[in-house]
């Protein structure tokens, strides 16, 4: 599996000559079903994969024969034909009372392993299923430890992860979250650079992130994202807000930002993600993807413009742009 940043397709090609993007829908928000239920669902609905949180009720990663378990789902994602990410934000899949605790910031060595230990679990199980990546974050920078600290623990932590992804050839992609260490694609950029720019470390690009806090709008953001997109997350958001939202819910213009990611060549999931919609899950599934399939036709319709060329080394500009209210 080839990690280097791969070319943009022409953005003045035919539209039939587009690669369709590969749509799929998160498990945390289809937490509610048995997992092969879910499976079912988003499969008899068209998806073309899945969003795996490994979580107690979907996977769970820390119970007995996670590797026959894990094989059995492999088998079961190749009767159905999807696609699957890995994801790694369950909320409480390692401490009952904090919320993504331990994270790889934490104070104590000990509790940092445990997250380390999660990863590389993550990373087998992405092995074993065929996963084109998998997903993780910082966690947010516990009270008390200074910048620099925190981000020799991120760096540190996540050494033995992508050797662990590098031995698997399994991209490790980072999710820049808001109100985390590493919460902007700047952020990114900076731990890419500290940690030499492996090839196996990718990034986790959330869309409506990019609508709730980067000075760069949603489409510039994937724009300049491009070469290090090995994971899409994609939801509706307000700016200033980080609430993740149905399809037209929002502010985003999504038919841009989807010729803009069609443009940039990536061949991964983009998936939906309502985690906190589960208790109507199947009702927002059975939604986005004739919303996502509305927007890319009409993205597909559209001359797509040249994008503009990407700041150095893909970090964002220091430009705002839209309101931070």
């Amino acid at each position: 599996m080839s990690l280097r940043p791969h070319p943009a397709r022409d953005p003045g090609g035919p539209a039939s000559s587009r690669t369709p993007l590969r749509f799929g829908y998160g498990t945390n928000g289809l937490a509610d079903l048995r997992l092969d239920d879910a499976l079912a669902l988003l499969a008899d609905l068209g998806y073309d994969g899945v969003g795996l949180t490994l979580d107690h009720m979907h996977l769970d990663p820390l119970a007995p024969d996670l590797a026959a378990r894990t094989r059995r789902l492999a088998q079961r994602l190749d009767a159905l034909g999807l696609g699957v990410t890995v994801e790694t934000g369950a909320r409480y899949v390692l401490d009952p009372r904090r919320k993504h605790g331990p994270s790889l910031l934490d104070p104590d060595p000990d509790d940092r392993a445990r997250r380390v230990d999660l990863l590389i679990r993550a990373v087998r199980v992405a092995a074993d299923l065929g996963a084109h990546a998998v997903h993780c974050f910082s966690g947010i920078t516990p009270a008390g430890t200074d910048p620099d600290t925190a981000w020799h623990r991120l760096a540190d932590a996540l050494t033995p992860v992508l050797e662990a992804a590098t031995a698997a050839d399994v991209p490790l992609a980072v999710e820049p979250e808001p109100g985390h260490l590493l919460s902007t694609l700047a952020d990114f950029h900076r731990l890419r650079r500290t940690l030499s720019d492996p090839e196996h470390l990718g990034l986790t690009l959330d869309i409506g992130h990019c609508q709730c806090l980067e000075p760069l709008s949603p489409v510039d953001c994937v724009r300049a994202a491009g070469p290090w997109l090995r994971h899409v997350q994609i939801e509706d958001m307000r700016r200033g807000i980080h609430e993740h939202l149905p399809f037209g819910d929002g502010e985003i213009d999504f038919p841009p930002v989807l010729a803009a990611l069609t443009t940039t060549g990536y061949q991964g999931l983009t998936v939906v993600e309502l985690p906190r919609h589960s208790h109507a899950g199947p009702h927002f599934a059975e939604l986005s993807l004739p919303f996502l399939r509305s927007a890319e036709a009409t993205a597909a319709r559209s001359p797509i413009p040249v994008p503009i060329p990407a700041p150095l080394h893909g970090d964002p500009s220091a430009t705002p742009e839209g309101s931070t209210s």
